[in-house]
């Protein structure tokens, strides 16, 4: 479970990247809200990047880092493509998620509504990348802070089962491009992926 926990990072891809930000933006006083930040990541139809991704465990100590492609066409089928350390791909298209892996190019095949955790962990980005604030409020408690330029989505798991994995995930960009996602275990461990946008996107 928790390997399939670990490659919902993908769902990160949906946006031209920016810059990370150094420090947690402060709490907006405007009245921009949840539903303006869904309209405009909404906007964003199809998008490839590039990610650096970290996994920091309490038994290691430095990092793992994984490197790669994303890929997002709207409203739902998101790629994941790991090319360090080795070979590995995650293909979500709808319901259903395609991995392959291993040096023999292992495909497995799953259903999300067979999966329930799986599934609320994929609706974290996807529903984030679709501007879907009904489905990700139907996994998650929303929060939003910041501003337009730079913003701080929390989504803690409102599921027991993903509770006892997951604390919360918290999202940043500006406007409608995504920097960061980070993943908090709830055992302590997290991961960090960074999101560079491709040569040649705008």
């Amino acid at each position: 479970m928790r390997k399939f926990i670990f490659f919902t990072s993908l769902c990160c891809v949906g946006l031209t990247a920016t810059p990370s930000f150094a420090e947690e933006p402060e709490k907006s006083t405007s009245a921009w809200t949840v539903n303006e930040l869904m309209h405009s990541l909404a906007q964003v139809k199809e998008s490839k990047v590039t990610f650096v991704e970290r996994k920091y465990l309490s038994i290691l100590k430095t990092p793992l880092e994984y490197s790669g492609t994303l890929a997002y066409n709207a409203p739902s089928h998101l790629e994941k493509h790991t090319l360090l350390p080795k070979p590995e791909s995650m293909v979500l298209d709808q319901d259903i998620l395609i991995v392959q892996s291993g040096a023999e190019n292992r495909k497995r095949t799953l259903s999300l509504q067979d999966y329930p955790v799986i599934w609320a962990f994929v609706e974290s980005f996807r529903a984030t990348l679709a501007g879907d604030i009904a489905t990700l409020s139907r996994f998650y408690s929303v929060t939003l802070e910041g501003h337009p330029k730079q913003w701080l989505l929390i989504l803690r798991p409102l599921d027991p089962k993903m509770k006892s994995l997951i604390s919360e995930i918290r999202i940043s960009g500006s406007q409608e491009q995504l920097s960061t996602i980070e993943t908090r275990e709830a055992g302590g461990d997290y991961s960090v992926m960074s999101i560079q946008s491709s040569q040649g996107d705008s």
